[in-house]
């Protein structure tokens, strides 16, 4: 962690909606002057989409589970450690991006599947932001967790968290039902082991629940909207957090532990600009007194 080079994680697994916070900072960081490093979690993959598929090929083959973007042998790990702590000491380090469909193909002028080359991160800026799968991510050999400043989770219940990866991937990337299907499968085991063990460690948890049948979410014609949901805030340390003027701001809201506002869906941006942006002026008064 560091004061003069803050580090904000934003973690969650594949369809869970990190984009969706990632936009809110975004927006913050605009509104407010905030020069950021924006560093996105795939970048960190180890394998180009079509090295992913042999090697799970192979393993399947094999009659063995193959590897998934969830587990630390199809990533990076080290590296993103490294990252964050040379950017936490000096503002230093290296990004790159990963081509996801064909208008970053068209772009970047690559292959999707593939990664653009490394390039060193830009001078002079506020904070690194960093959004995807292991902001929080810990080992007996890898801490990633340790330097980031302000992390936050987003974990909506698993079948809603299906349904928009399904969606997402069938209709943005191109996937079959089946092939998402046993992406979902093949992940579960490090969706366990490395996904969810993070969210213990996030200093806020934002968990969607819908309101709407989503029993099967294979069958799913449509992602429940933010109207059809609540959204549970949850705070791993409460002392500070201005339960009562959250409450008088956002309609319907609600205390259901000590540590935990409910709001309807509707209110998740509202409620995300109220908690994180003094939590971003905290980071950034810091930084000015020691720049």
């Amino acid at each position: 962690m560091s004061s003069k080079h803050p580090i904000i994680a934003v973690t969650g697994s594949s369809g869970a909606g990190t984009t969706t916070v990632k936009h809110t900072f975004e927006a913050i960081f605009h509104r407010e002057n905030v020069n950021a490093a924006i560093v996105e979690g795939d970048s960190f993959h180890r394998y180009t989409r079509d090295e992913m598929r042999q090697l799970i090929d192979e393993a399947e083959a094999r009659g063995e589970r193959g590897i998934s973007h969830f587990g630390p042998e199809a990533n990076l790990l080290e590296e993103l450690e490294a990252l964050f702590r040379g950017y936490g000491e000096s503002a230093v380090g290296r990004k790159r991006f990963y081509i996801h469909n064909e208008e970053q193909a068209m772009r970047w002028n690559l292959p999707m599947g593939t990664f653009t080359k490394w390039e060193d991160l830009p001078v002079g800026t506020d904070c690194l932001f960093y959004e995807g799968l292991h902001g929080g991510f810990v080992t007996d050999t890898i801490d990633v967790a340790r330097h980031v400043d302000l992390l936050i989770g987003v974990a909506p219940t698993i079948n809603l968290e299906w349904i928009q990866k399904l969606h997402r991937d069938t209709r943005v990337r191109g996937y079959s039902m089946e092939a998402v299907q046993d992406t979902i499968l093949r992940r579960m085991h490090d969706y366990v082991h490395c996904i969810v063990p993070q969210f213990s460690r996030t200093h806020i948890n934002f968990q969607r629940v819908p309101v709407v049948d989503t029993s099967n979410p294979f069958i799913a014609r449509d992602v429940p909207s933010l109207a059809e949901s609540m959204v549970v805030i949850r705070f791993r340390d409460p002392r500070g957090i201005d339960f009562p003027y959250l409450i008088n701001m956002i309609s319907d809201a609600f205390m259901s532990r000590a540590n935990s506002i409910v709001i309807p869906g509707g209110k998740l941006d509202l409620a995300m600009q109220l908690i994180l942006t003094p939590l971003i002026w905290k980071l950034m008064e810091k930084r000015r007194k020691l720049v």
